[in-house]
């Protein structure tokens, strides 16, 4: 018991370090830490698809697992594991696009059937704009909306997102600024002022 406690209180690097070493209590804990993290970051960039969100995380968890010194250390793991779920949803992007069939065909026909909707007074309950939010976030391109996705609903810092897309601070504010300006113009119908 003395062990398990003593890896609570260690860092993600350190339970890195342990799990290289064979140590399958590390990648425990890793995996409590991160796996709903992770699985509400892939349903938000993979169109909502718990199934698939899942299944995502668990292959992401199978890479850890088989490959564990691919791990960077000279980044916080947290900013690592992220840095691979971003490059799993571009692959995901590129293998859709590939079969014509992509993610934003479906968030934009979601966004006509709003848009048919006879009564604005219907969107201003916050499920109506969860969804309206969501569908937004949906016709953005992946480097905006994993941007947002990164610093809203992850609530990771600039620096951290930096590190996971690879680019620069000032990139990521741009495209953050960009994003917020986009889904003002979109979601105007609910500003009450």
């Amino acid at each position: 018991m003395l062990f398990v406690n003593n890896n609570k209180e260690r860092s993600d690097e350190e339970l890195m370090q342990q799990m290289m070493q064979g140590n399958s209590q590390a990648f425990a804990l890793l995996y409590d830490r991160y796996s709903e993290k992770l699985i509400r970051y892939f349903y938000r960039m993979l169109g909502q698809d718990r199934d698939k969100a899942e299944d995502f995380t668990q292959d992401l968890f199978t890479k850890l697992i088989e490959k564990p010194q691919l791990f960077d250390t000279t980044k916080k793991f947290g900013t690592w594991i992220f840095s691979i779920a971003c490059n799993m949803c571009k692959n995901e992007y590129r293998r859709l696009a590939v079969r014509k069939g992509t993610v934003n065909d479906e968030a934009k026909a979601l966004k006509a059937k709003d848009e048919n909707s006879e009564n604005v007074v219907d969107y201003m309950d916050k499920k109506n704009f969860d969804q309206l939010l969501q569908v937004e976030l949906g016709l953005l391109d992946e480097k905006h909306r994993s941007v947002f996705i990164l610093r809203f609903q992850e609530e990771m810092s600039i620096k951290e997102i930096s590190e996971a897309l690879g680019i620069s601070e000032g990139t990521v504010k741009s495209r953050l600024f960009y994003t917020l300006k986009k889904l003002s113009e979109k979601l105007k119908v609910f500003d009450l002022n």
